[in-house]
């Protein structure tokens, strides 16, 4: 069945055009004039595979639109188009869940082109590999590959860049890619997590100190803003920045100098600020816990990452990513990762992101090597707690064993095949559950 998209323009001219042009590409094609004709069509019944909608409608703004389709339609991808060439547009639709923008006048070879990528996730490759040995991004979900799009285009450039997204989003992952990206990216990659540092020690750990600051300041030392000179800055988790530090990096980034505790001469520094968070800063300047001076200093090209649980198609291709991970660390063959458990773990929410999916499947990679993990394995690991073997789970590890042994009359190898695994695991296995009297088992 083919792929049918809502397409939202007041001008009729253009509404039609467009919608030639999709039919002719093979879409079916449903319009709207605007914002109300939106909202009826992602209500009714007929499935909408994505959005393409203009940014200013006669009866409110296509970014209306947006909200009733992440509301309606949550797995149709919406692309708004803009007249105004304007970043702060588009980079306001990407912060609302839009998954590319289009800048007017429309090509429609561009279009034809952005649609099917949207409908080839197949054909998508499965990470971005940034060069330069920079970790890879892994997913090929329309929402994670728009952030990689503004990604690509902000790099170069000398931008401030405010990375948003709940914890475990992989934002430091995205500062490291855009260093990878920049005309930086032979300079230092500095990163700073500033929830870490004890409030009375987070000025001198991003701006050095004299000697003789302080007590047991013996010799000078330079702070982070100096140790990046050259490369690039990443104040991790910036909401949590103390008020009084906050004015002090603010001073930082507008004239590019830095103090030191215990005085000096203002040092000049060269380095590309990359700013994340997973709060609400606007909030935070409202509640007068945020200077509004440094957010709009830091709000200059925002990127937010989407939770894993907005991009479930990910989840397998990502866990397949982190077993080999985590087999390479641990030199161990890494689990197979069956059909059925991919889909159990797409299916969960994951409220800790990639940073809690990763956790689980360290703990699979260290208690399955080599072997295939289905979803009575994972139910089981993810219920117990972390490092320990689950009891039911080893029980009925401990069932499967005897039995193959005992139709293998003992052979390891024999049993090892009929289980899946690797002849050095099933001795492991049968150590552990003590199990070396089984069916006359010789090792």
């Amino acid at each position: 069945m083919a792929p049918r998209i809502l397409v939202v323009e007041d001008r009729e001219s253009l509404r039609l055009l467009l919608a030639r042009a999709l039919a002719k590409e093979g879409y079916e094609v449903a319009l709207a004039a605007g914002r109300a004709e939106a909202e009826a069509a992602l209500a009714a019944a007929a499935p909408v595979a994505l959005v393409l909608t203009d940014l200013k409608l006669p009866d409110g703004s296509g970014l209306d639109v947006l909200r009733a389709a992440r509301s309606a339609r949550p797995t149709a991808p919406v692309v708004v188009m803009t007249a105004y060439g304007s970043v702060a547009a588009a980079v306001e639709a990407m912060k609302l869940g839009a998954a590319d923008f289009l800048e007017k006048p429309v090509g429609i070879a561009e279009l034809r082109a952005r649609l099917a990528a949207f409908f080839a996730e197949e054909e998508a490759p499965e990470a971005f590999v940034p060069p330069g040995g920079a970790p890879p991004i892994v997913g090929r979900h329309p929402r994670l590959r728009a952030a990689l799009r503004l990604l690509a285009r902000v790099a170069p450039t000398d931008s401030t860049v405010l990375l948003t997204g709940a914890s475990g989003t992989g934002k430091e992952l995205f500062a490291r890619a855009l260093h990878a990206l920049s005309p930086r990216a032979g300079g230092p990659f500095v990163a700073v997590n500033c929830a870490a540092i004890p409030e009375t020690l987070i000025e001198n750990e991003l701006f050095g100190h004299e000697r003789g600051a302080f007590t047991g300041a013996v010799r000078a030392q330079r702070g982070r803003f100096e140790l990046a000179a050259g490369g690039t800055l990443l104040l991790d988790e910036i909401g949590e920045l103390p008020l009084a530090v906050q004015g002090k990096v603010l001073r930082a980034l507008e004239e590019r100098t830095v103090e030191r505790v215990g005085g000096g001469a203002p040092r000049r520094v060269d380095v590309r600020l990359v700013a994340a968070t997973n709060r609400d800063l606007a909030a935070m300047v409202a509640a007068g816990e945020f200077r509004a001076d440094l957010f709009y200093r830091l709000d200059v090209f925002p990127i937010a990452l989407p939770p894993l649980a907005e991009r479930a198609s990910d989840v397998p291709l990502l866990a397949r990513h982190l077993l080999r991970q985590a087999g390479a660390r641990h030199r161990t063959p890494p689990p197979e990762l069956t059909p059925a458990a991919g889909d159990w773990l797409a299916a969960r929410p994951w409220p800790g992101n990639v940073r809690e999916l990763a956790n689980l499947l360290e703990r699979a990679a260290i208690l399955h090597p080599g072997e295939r993990l289905g979803e009575r394995e994972l139910a089981a690991l993810a219920t117990a707690p972390p490092g320990a073997i689950p009891e039911p789970l080893a029980e009925t590890e401990a069932a499967r064993l005897r039995t193959a042994l005992t139709a293998a009359g003992g052979d390891p190898r024999r049993a090892a095949a009929a289980l899946g695994i690797s002849l050095r695991s099933l001795q492991r296995k049968v150590r552990a559950h003590d199990l070396g009297g089984v069916g006359r088992y010789r090792s």
